[in-house]
């Protein structure tokens, strides 16, 4: 037997008959068809109950009469901007008078019914006035959802508008030293020991430049669902000892202490390694901005049933009890602990949160409150694994390198010859053009043995010149590196489809590039 459902309070039709018989009658007569009415015999108890929500009022000649009509007025001329309660009148007398007349004016959805009236021509109108009221109750709800809407737009716009002030100011605090380093690096001799030291600060700022840029790409691509994980079994060991490497300029910076506390056994996951040590960098990175310079910073990898579990913990500010639901939504900062740490966008935690859950893993904040420091803790699942065997020293491939030709293809003059410089340093031979039809006239010319080539070039684009190249069995044996500001799958598709072996995302690493090279050199030898 299916349960019954309660009638809504705010669909009721409010009656005043004029003896408790009629008042009765109306309300089963309402019942049979489905409706819910309920009598009153006070019209201020009538006009009380209009408050808590009607559908209809049904009224007489001689409550409209009563002194008690001035309530029902004045409880009706309270409706929000939205509401026009139907009101029906039964009334004998076809020509009220002027007192009766000035009442009915004062009704603004008004229905006229003679009386004594039929039970169809009475229920029929009911319903129709159920119908326009419900009407209204649908836009009082549109109305409702404007200004939710109204409302989150406003917040956004400001989280925009602080967002982008922010994200100016973040630029602007790399940028600033590398300026004053190119500055003082014009003033000092190329060997002086200041030159080391300012070379030192501007590649870190750099760097920190790079990885705001590319938190940033993170955000759109895990949004538009463009991230794909390069998924494999591995020790969570290495990603943590990874990510503290990473992180050590900002740990050093700020004088922390950090202990580090892993299993001797291998922790096996699997995931994306690259994406698994941003995650870990991004707990420590947060952890030492909010931690005072000299404070202390925990990282422990352990074992718990079936999941491996990180814990990231530090002395720092903390976070009140209202933000640990929050401090993963993109752009929040914690309140009342800006002037605490050293800057950021709100970035880190979200890709940190989004990524565990790409991987099936979670990450959690915990902290007794602020000032007392905090607590983000890391679950994957865990996976066997076998004691994996140190990784090959790298040999150094000097004599191959010397032997290497490399083009790079540039239309940022700067960019190209600055990349060529670097290789050059390292024992390449290199040779740098600004335009596709300029780099496909040296390639007869110097006969190099990998092209490093921007995409997005005037004329003929990257693209162009790969499949320009491969369409000259003379030249299959060249190794072809896309260089490009996009990243994408799509973007590394097109560039495997034109002809590339290798797609990089600009800013390139010259360690990057050099990786690929020596593997190209190696790949030659054997």
């Amino acid at each position: 037997m299916a349960a019954e459902v309660a009638p809504r309070l705010d669909m009721r039709v409010l009656v005043a008959a004029p003896t408790r018989r009629d008042a009765k009658v109306t309300c089963v007569l309402l019942d049979q068809a489905g409706i819910a009415g309920e009598a009153f015999a006070d019209l201020a108890d009538l006009a009380a109950a209009i408050s808590p929500g009607a559908g209809a009022l049904v009224l007489t000649d001689v409550a409209l009469a009563s002194s008690g009509i001035s309530d029902v007025l004045d409880a009706l001329a309270r409706q929000p901007a939205w509401s026009d309660l139907p009101v029906i009148v039964l009334t004998p007398d076809r020509r009220p008078s002027i007192g009766l007349s000035r009442i009915l004016d004062a009704f603004t959805n008004l229905t006229l019914l003679e009386r004594p009236t039929s039970t169809r021509s009475l229920l029929s109108a009911v319903m129709a006035a159920l119908r326009a009221r419900e009407r209204q109750y649908q836009i009082r709800d549109q109305l409702r959802e404007l200004r939710l809407a109204d409302r989150a737009l406003r917040e956004a716009d400001r989280r925009k508008d602080e967002f982008l002030a922010t994200l100016a100011h973040e630029l602007r605090n790399p940028l600033a030293p590398i300026r004053t380093g190119l500055a003082v690096l014009e003033r000092v001799p190329g060997d002086a020991p200041q030159a080391l030291e300012v070379r030192t600060m501007m590649q870190r700022q750099l760097g920190a430049l790079v990885r705001l840029i590319d938190d940033l790409l993170d955000v759109s691509r895990i949004a538009t669902g463009k991230v794909r994980l390069q998924r494999e079994k591995l020790d969570l060991r290495r990603v943590v000892e990874s990510a503290l490497e990473a992180s050590q300029p900002l740990l050093r910076a700020a004088g922390h202490e950090v202990r580090v506390r892993v299993p001797t056994e291998p922790v096996g996951v699997v995931g994306d390694s690259l994406r698994l040590a941003q995650v870990v960098g991004n707990l420590v990175n947060n952890a030492s901005k909010y931690t005072p310079d000299g404070g202390h910073i925990e990282v422990a990898l352990e074992v718990d049933g079936d999941d491996a579990v990180l814990r990231v913990r530090d002395d720092g500010a903390g976070i009140p009890a209202h933000m640990l639901d929050h401090v993963f939504d993109l752009f929040t900062q914690v309140d009342g602990t800006r002037d605490q740490s050293q800057g950021g966008l709100g970035i880190g935690l979200s890709l940190a949160r989004r990524l565990m859950q790409l991987h099936g893993g979670s990450v959690v904040a915990e902290s007794a409150g602020q000032d007392l420091g905090s607590t983000f803790t890391l679950r994957l699942p865990l996976v066997t694994m076998r004691a994996s065997a140190m990784p090959p020293v790298e040999v150094e491939r000097a004599t191959a390198r010397e032997r290497a030709r490399v083009l790079i293809v540039d239309d940022n003059k700067d960019a190209a010859d600055s990349l060529a410089l670097a290789l050059e340093l390292d024992g390449y031979a290199t040779r740098a053009e600004y335009t596709g039809e300029e780099a496909l006239r040296a390639i007869n010319a110097f006969h190099p043995v990998a092209i490093l080539c921007d995409i997005n070039l005037p004329g003929i684009d990257g693209h162009d010149v790969a499949q320009r190249v491969r369409a000259d069995p003379a030249r299959a044996g060249i190794t072809l590196v896309a260089l490009s500001g996009l990243g994408s799958a799509g973007d590394k598709r097109r560039a495997r489809a034109a002809g590339f072996d290798f797609h990089l995302v600009k800013p390139v690493a010259v360690a990057a590039v050099e990786r690929i090279l020596d593997e190209c050199a190696a790949a030659q030898e054997d």
